[in-house]
């Protein structure tokens, strides 16, 4: 876990420090925006849904590199019918708190429209109410995205994950823990049997791999 932080600090150092532009740009510019990412998977009779909303706020370090975090919420829900019950029932429902420092760095593509590369370090735990399994997961992610400035102050964008790695610690109420370690490009990744069990059934994602926010400058 330590070497991870550690790596985590040196990209992040790295990333930020690039070379500055002559103009000002958007050095010392705050931002805050609300990313809402929503994902749905369908096997047989068992739906299950991945929402996720993280507000974020930060600050551009130079014209073209943003440093921030976001403190946001997940929901994992799965629901079907299993095989004690003929009724349509919740099969998992887990609630996720997420911290997120990131750092961003930004390219202009034409006019308005700005191309991101944003490296985070997402850590998010909770637990799945219907179990009581305690989540604990600590991860890696890059991802790419556009940003379109409609005004000086506000700007769409949408982003999507290009690699991430996360691990991934599965508690419950009794038994032994386990340990799911993940790495996936474009958010294509195995789901460890017992994890998949664990949150419903549903091949869960803890992050979806698609967000979309309005950001506001100020």
């Amino acid at each position: 876990m330590k070497k991870i932080f550690t790596l985590v600090s040196i990209a992040f150092f790295g990333f930020a420090v690039q070379a500055q532009d002559s103009n000002q740009g958007l050095k010392g510019t705050w931002f805050a925006t609300s990313q809402f990412g929503y994902q749905q998977t369908k096997t047989g009779e068992v739906k299950g849904t991945n929402l996720s909303v993280i507000p974020i706020v930060g600050t551009f370090v130079t014209p073209s590199v943003a440093v921030g975090a976001g403190i946001g919420y997940i929901n994992i829900k799965s629901e079907g019918y299993d095989n004690i019950s003929p009724d349509f029932k919740t099969l998992g429902n887990t609630d996720l708190i997420v911290i997120q420092p990131l750092a961003r760095k930004y390219w202009n593509v034409a006019g308005s429209l700005y191309f991101f590369g944003q490296l985070a370090l997402p850590v998010i735990t909770g637990k799945e109410k219907e179990s009581e399994l305690k989540v604990n997961q600590v991860g890696l992610s890059l991802s790419g995205g556009f940003d379109y400035f409609v005004t000086k102050n506000f700007s769409v964008e949408f982003s999507y994950d290009l690699a991430n790695f996360t691990s991934t610690t599965l508690d419950p109420k009794t038994g032994e823990k386990t340990t799911v370690t993940n790495f996936g490009l474009a958010h294509v990744a195995n789901v460890d049997p017992f994890y998949n069990t664990a949150l419903g059934g549903s091949n869960p994602n803890l992050t979806s791999p698609i967000s979309v926010g309005f950001k506001f400058l100020f």
